[in-house]
């Protein structure tokens, strides 16, 4: 079973699922789903399309480097196999997902490690630009103070209408 890549957006293509267009020059562009192949009519460029695999390289969004990757890449040559080795090369498999995996949370967590200072610090300033809006806490109780004497005077009018 082959798995191909999406031209556009470089998430796995499934036998059977997806759009194959043929250009003139014969060259063969694999779409994994119509999104990506109206993208590609449109003239789009992956790499400005916020959700496609190389803007998040190209911006930095996610781990492009990495010796792991090694392992996808496409190759055209046969080779001879046997069980001992297959064995082997799918316990290794899972082991380098396990590596990217751990790698990839490693650069999540350098990429977001300055995020939590600068929301503070957004916030520090919109507070400070916005300080009118916000209400003291002592005008609030003296308004409260002001709202429970005028029930009580209006509790006492009431009673004394009805008397």
């Amino acid at each position: 079973m082959r798995l191909e890549k999406c031209w556009f957006c470089s998430s796995t293509c499934y036998p059977g699922h997806g759009i194959t267009f043929v250009r003139n020059d014969s060259k063969v562009f694999k779409f994994c789903r119509s999104k990506c192949h109206a993208n590609f009519k449109m003239k789009r460029n992956p790499r400005k399309v916020a959700w496609t695999k190389a803007y998040r390289h190209g911006h930095g969004k996610e781990l492009s480097e990495d010796t792991t990757f090694e392992m996808e890449r496409k190759r055209n040559r046969p080779e001879k196999y046997n069980r001992l080795l297959v064995q082997k090369s799918v316990k290794a498999m899972k082991k380098i997902l396990d590596i990217r995996k751990a790698r990839q949370d490693r650069f999540y967590e350098n990429r977001m490690k300055g995020k939590k200072s600068k929301d503070l610090a957004e916030a520090k300033r919109v507070l400070k630009d916005e300080l009118h809006l916000v209400r003291p806490m002592e005008a609030q109780k003296r308004d409260a103070a002001e709202m429970e004497k005028l029930k009580v005077a209006v509790d006492t009018a009431t009673q004394d209408m009805e008397a």
